[in-house]
């Protein structure tokens, strides 16, 4: 599990084929937070968690098997691309975004950059099927970076990106057209399965005395 602050902004150095998989080199600058890296561990790569399988001096190495590379854009890095870094969360560290999976649920396009003075506001599109899993002031990860959602339109989302993240992130690598790691907030997708269950018929599975409705979360402040 992850927050989405970013720790270091890496650089890949190697993207070598295996069986239909990928084997990815990665550099990384914060010697301090990444010093004590071992093998077996997890690491965020642009949202994307991933296994630590070998690493030396300054770099490390992860497999990206067929089902990451069908659902995020690590297939697209090259040799020499800038890559957002964070490792697990530790039990006692500060939650300083919120909770991240790094389990992408879906790649998509940067549709405008919009500057704002001191900041920036950052357009996405995203598909229809995760509409249920987003909400106007709600959580949301893009290529690992926890950020709120600032506007909503149908199949369209804006996020306020400060001159910090964009300082200290790949955000300022994005154009209109870059593809980007979503991770909808866990916690909406559980209320979403819920709702969801709640709302079908003729399944054994379904309670039918959930106190997990409309009303109930306007009450609860959803």
């Amino acid at each position: 599990m992850f927050t989405g602050i970013i720790k270091d902004v890496g650089r890949v150095r190697g993207v070598t084929q295996r069986q239909g998989g990928l084997r990815l080199r990665v550099q990384y600058n914060n010697t301090k937070e990444f010093s004590n890296l071992s093998v077996d561990e997890s690491v965020s790569i642009n949202g994307v968690c991933q296994t630590v399988v070998a690493l030396g001096e300054g770099w490390f190495e992860v497999d990206t098997i067929e089902e990451t590379l069908s659902k995020t854009t690590l297939g697209s890095l090259h040799n020499g691309a800038l890559v957002n870094l964070e490792r697990a969360l530790r039990p006692l560290d500060r939650l300083g975004g919120h909770f991240v999976l790094g389990h992408v649920d879906c790649a998509a396009p940067v549709q405008e950059i919009k500057e704002l003075g001191s900041s920036r506001e950052l357009w996405i599109a995203f598909p229809d099927d995760f509409s249920s899993m987003i909400v106007s002031a709600g959580s949301i990860t893009i290529d690992g970076i926890s950020l709120t959602v600032a506007k909503l339109d149908a199949q369209l989302f804006a996020v306020a990106i400060i001159p910090f993240t964009f300082a200290h992130t790949t955000i300022n690598e994005l154009k209109p057209g870059s593809r980007v790691n979503l991770e909808f907030d866990i916690l909406g997708k559980y209320v979403a399965r819920q709702l969801g269950r709640a709302s079908s018929s003729g399944r054994e599975d379904v309670r039918t005395d959930s106190r997990i409705n409309e009303s109930w979360l306007q009450e609860n402040g959803f």
